[in-house]
């Protein structure tokens, strides 16, 4: 762990916006300061970003629980993350912030690894030293406080021990591999009898990865998401 300036009154701060975050059902995912030159537009007398989502299974049952997750709306998972965030936000004092719905597009990527010791994995999902590839980035909340936080441990990447990168090699269709990601051949796959087992367990590549795999999400929460993903790409024309 880096040496931090962090003050019992800044650990005092964090813990309660970490608390906050947990009785929502979400899971806490870090946090960070800003340095000044971020400090503009939406984010100008922003000096602190939480990060909340789910790891693994957690923060899936709040979800699933919700209004949102059983009137047929549209959206269910970001609407549900909007209404809990923003409400979280109004409680602290603090701005909401979205990996969904811009534009603006928040870089939430850059932010999760200043925030968490977590790296981009060979098929781009960043990889967590614990959960592996199951978890993902909800929302963020920033507050004007600019708090001294640790910085998260300097792990290496869990990718750059593995030999058999067995992510790249799981794909029926091979839609992952050093070139990139080959979005067509995936959603052709998924859609297709052939691709029944991705859609009720998740993707075989994510599933692959050793790295967390008892993190792994349950039948629904990953089904959950592979209709959400043909929906979007659908809506993005493919």
């Amino acid at each position: 762990m880096a040496k931090s300036n962090c003050t019992k009154g800044d650990a005092r701060v964090v813990a309660e916006f970490i608390s906050a975050i947990r009785r929502t059902g979400l899971v806490p995912r870090g946090a960070f300061g800003l340095e000044d030159r971020e400090q503009q537009g939406a984010l100008a007398g922003v000096g602190t970003i939480v990060l909340a989502g789910m790891a693994g299974r957690e923060g899936w049952s709040a979800f699933a629980a919700s209004p949102e997750a059983g009137d047929g709306l549209g959206d269910p998972l970001d609407r549900w993350s909007r209404r809990v965030i923003e409400a979280l936000a109004r409680e602290l004092g603090g701005a909401a912030f979205f990996p969904f719905g811009g534009p603006p597009f928040w870089p939430f990527q850059q932010w999760a690894r200043r925030a968490e010791p977590v790296h981009p994995s060979p098929i781009g999902i960043l990889i967590h030293p614990r959960h592996g590839l199951w978890h993902s980035y909800r929302g963020a909340l920033g507050f004007r406080e600019k708090l001294a936080i640790p910085a998260p441990a300097a792990l290496p990447s869990p990718c750059e021990s593995c030999s058999g990168r067995w992510c790249l090699k799981a794909c029926p269709v091979g839609a992952f591999s050093s070139a990139g990601y080959d979005v067509a051949a995936c959603v052709a796959h998924v859609k297709s009898p052939a691709g029944g087992d991705c859609m009720s367990l998740g993707c075989r590549a994510r599933r692959a990865c050793p790295v967390g795999a008892e993190h792994a999400y349950g039948p629904g929460q990953a089904n959950f998401l592979m209709e959400a993903f043909l929906r979007a790409r659908d809506a993005a024309g493919g």
